[in-house]
């Protein structure tokens, strides 16, 4: 906490350039989308597994599958959160009047 430096004008429009300089950003982004969405699909396969075992008794530890089917269902939530805020920010945009 005791490294935080306050920013100058100067600072920001540079960090503005070197982002701004940054090919195939849509692509990055993309890209990190799709490998959250692989990770939340991934939680909900292990949540799968864990409900089965639940039913058919193969349980070892009932603390680790609840915490994997809750796991699973919290980025589920915020997933859709994320999915709402960016179908809500694309009506915005095509909504503006250029």
């Amino acid at each position: 906490m005791n490294n935080i430096n306050g920013l100058s004008t100067a600072d920001l429009l540079n960090k503005k350039s070197s982002v701004s300089q940054t090919p195939n950003t849509g692509e990055a982004f993309a890209d990190k989308l799709k490998s959250a969405m692989n990770e939340v699909n991934d939680l909900q396969k292990d949540s799968e597994k864990a409900m089965s075992d639940i039913a058919t008794g193969q349980v070892k530890d009932l603390h680790q599958a609840a915490l994997a089917i809750d796991k699973a269902e919290i980025s589920m939530k915020l997933m859709l959160e994320v999915r709402n805020k960016a179908l809500n920010a694309y009506k915005e945009i095509s909504r503006t009047q250029m």
